[in-house]
This record gives structure tokens, C-alpha cells and sequence, in this order.
């Protein structure tokens, strides 16, 4: 074993942040009826990363103490309608619109990024893929921009290997918005083998406030090299120290 000698300020700088941030951070994933990816988000910035996560039924009121929240993948209510139509009515999404007004980091993923376009909270819409077909592999990712509380730990340039999973995943902007998501710095990453027709190859966009971010490819599902790859991590690690950021 080793010891490891710290000094009166370290001591006090440890203990400031355990008790004044209540570390480890507290994240919310939000359960709707035909989630799928609740637990892959749970696992990874729990067990993967060391911090705490909660699971927030689709009904609820409140997110709790949640420092951070995510929607995540899946079939929330089947998919029926369009993608996110049904679940942008859940209660919890009054919670979470209010959350994300007052500054709090709301990360949507895959089907989470689609409910996050349906419930106004970011702009544009989620297609069929071109192709018709359900795509299920593994793509890569450039990071646009590292001006967000979601990539601040990133480059922007970096690369990032992650899955994606996905028959509704086409990003489409008009031309309008999307001269106006580049001019506002708010694209966030792009394809470099774009699996299903998004314009401008955009894999995921942040809000005018830059908190709210959704993406299609699943960065939970690459936290761990078991998963082929660790690259999603630079995300969950970003939010952390984004939060931990806020609170100095």
C-alpha cells in the first residue's frame, strides 16, 4: 500500500468539495415506458466513472436532488406517432424544461436527443434514416466545438469511436437554422462516416444557452474497453467538471 502525504490545504480543498458538492455528482436518468438505455447511462457514470446515478420514472413531478439529468435511448411509448411525440407530455418533461431554464445540464441521447426536439428544447428534427433501415454499428465522431459544458474536457478535432443504434436518427435543419447553429458555434459533433443522412453530417447540436445537448450516438455504451471503447467517456467527464466548475 502506499501512502500518500497531504498537505493542510490539500486536506481542506478534499474535504470543501466532498461536503460542499456533496461529491460524487448526482445524476438523473429519466424512465420512460420503452426506455432501454436507462441502465447503460446508470452503469456508466456510476460504475464506470464513480458517481452517483438515480433512476426518474417518467411520471414523476420532481428530478429530485439530480445535479445533471439524462433522457436516454430507446422506444419511449413505442415510437408510436413520431419518435418522442408521446413522451414530451410526460409529466417529468415539465420538470425537466424548468431544470434546463434555470441552467442545469440535460444530456438527451439517441431517442433522448429525439424528445428533447419534440419538447422544443432543441431546435430542428430527427428523420428516417436515408437508407430505410434500423443501423447498428459503430461510427466516428469529430468534436466541433469544446465551448460546452458537454466537451469542455475534449478538443476540439478529437475523435471519438461510439455506437450508434438507430432507424430514426437523420438530423435535418433548414437552411435558416442551420446557418445559424454553425454561426452560433452550436454544432457540436459531426460524422465522419454518417450512418443515416443527417445534414451537414451532424451527429449532435447544444441549445442557444449551450446546457441542453442531444446527440444519436450512444456515448455511455463506450466508457469501457470491455465496450470496444472509452471514448465516450470525455462527455460524462466534461459534465463533471462542468458542475464541479459552477460551484467554485
Amino acid at each position: 500500500m502506499t501512502l500518500v502525504s497531504l498537505d493542510q490545504d490539500s486536506i481542506f480543498a478534499s474535504v470543501y468539495w466532498s461536503v460542499t458538492l456533496k461529491l460524487p455528482m448526482r445524476f438523473g436518468v429519466v424512465v420512460f415506458p420503452g426506455s432501454n438505455r436507462d441502465h447503460d447511462a446508470c452503469y456508466a457514470v456510476s460504475r464506470n466513472l464513480g458517481h452517483s446515478a438515480e433512476y426518474i420514472w417518467h411520471d414523476s413531478s420532481s428530478l429530485g436532488s439530480a445535479d445533471a439529468v439524462i433522457l436516454p435511448g430507446g422506444f419511449s411509448y413505442g415510437d408510436y406517432l413520431r419518435c418522442g411525440a408521446i413522451a414530451k407530455f410526460s409529466p417529468v418533461m415539465a420538470a425537466v424544461k424548468k431544470f434546463a431554464a434555470e441552467g442545469g445540464l440535460v444530456l438527451g441521447i439517441c431517442n433522448g436527443f429525439q424528445i428533447l426536439v419534440e419538447s422544443g428544447l432543441l431546435p430542428g428534427a430527427l428523420l428516417r434514416n436515408r437508407s430505410l433501415k434500423f443501423v447498428c454499428r459503430t461510427v466516428t465522431l469529430r468534436v466541433e466545438t469544446s465551448n460546452t459544458p458537454f466537451t469542455g474536457s475534449a478538443t476540439k478535432g478529437q475523435l471519438l469511436r461510439v455506437p450508434v443504434a438507430h432507424g430514426d436518427g437523420c438530423y435535418f435543419a433548414d437552411p435558416q437554422l442551420l446557418a445559424s447553429l454553425k454561426h452560433d458555434d452550436r454544432v457540436v459533433f459531426r460524422y465522419l462516416d454518417n450512418p443515416n443522412g443527417s445534414v451537414d453530417d451532424i451527429a449532435g447540436i447544444c441549445s442557444e444557452r449551450r446546457n441542453v445537448m442531444g446527440l444519436m450516438p450512444h456515448p455511455e455504451d463506450a466508457t469501457e474497453p470491455l465496450m470496444g471503447s472509452t471514448d465516450g467517456r470525455v462527455i460524462f467527464e466534461s459534465m463533471v467538471a462542468a458542475m464541479v466548475a459552477t460551484h467554485k
